[in-house]
């Protein structure tokens, strides 16, 4: 009997977004030939804002429109944050 294991790759991270420093929680996603990641963080009602990134030429990308603007304008911060956090993986 043989048995394969992946490992789910998920993990937390503070960044500061819209002048609040706010929880982003990230789930790697095992997709043949593409990188992808999927985010989540509360707005200041605590509705949960779902988005994906993908990693295209070596940079991670967020992949979704209609996005609150605080979230598309701390890109540079997310995508910084989540590579630092995926060398440890």
């Amino acid at each position: 009997m043989h048995l394969e294991f992946s490992r789910m790759v998920q993990f937390s991270l503070l960044v500061k977004a819209g002048n609040r420093v706010r929880e982003f929680n990230f789930r790697k996603l095992r997709n043949p030939g593409e990188e992808q990641l999927t985010v989540n963080v509360c707005d200041e009602r605590g509705d949960r804002i779902l988005f994906d990134m993908h990693k295209r030429d070596g940079n991670w990308r967020i992949a979704a429109a209609g996005l609150p603007p605080w979230i598309t304008q701390s890109e540079e911060q997310i995508r910084s944050a989540v590579e630092q956090e995926l060398t440890r993986w």
